[in-house]
């Protein structure tokens, strides 16, 4: 008959899981960084770093509104949101558009006389890199998930 019994999470699923986790939480602490060197600079004497600036704080504020949507486990109260496909989008959208500000930030650093813009410019270029890395991998298991719920 159609007895179906869900089975137990394998232990490839439970690696996946702790791989997302440690992407995310590691976006959160580098996508801090890459704002807060770019602000601690006069960056406003070049509008490219705006660019970088906007999608940095816009990304890491929505990244700190879903960890508190996650920890209050307010997702369980809302379940008409389909939010596998929710998660799909923010991290697809973030690895694009964080990949842009990356390149941006990348090409508008150039040396000056003050080393302390040019040093926090290319360390927060690094860094931007580095947390479209970690938006990668979250937009690849997003992927995951997503494509294991619709196919249930």
């Amino acid at each position: 008959c159609w007895d179906y019994r869900p089975e137990p999470p394998s232990l490839v699923s439970k690696l996946v899981q702790a791989f997302a986790k440690q992407f995310g939480s590691t976006s959160k602490v580098l996508g801090l960084l890459v704002w807060t060197l770019i602000a601690g600079t006069e960056y406003f004497r070049v509008p490219a770093f705006g660019w970088v600036m906007f999608v940095a704080v816009f990304y890491w504020v929505l990244t700190v509104f879903f960890l508190i949507i996650y920890i209050t486990m307010t997702y369980t109260r809302i379940p008409q949101v389909p939010w596998t496909t929710v998660g799909l989008c923010f991290n697809s959208s973030a690895f694009v558009l964080y990949l842009s500000a990356a390149v941006v930030d990348a090409s508008s650093v150039s040396p000056e006389r003050d080393s302390h813009n040019f040093n926090s410019w290319a360390a927060s270029s690094f860094f931007a890199f580095l947390v479209t890395i970690c938006y990668a991998g979250n937009t690849y298991f997003s992927f995951i998930a997503w494509r294991s719920r619709t196919v249930q």
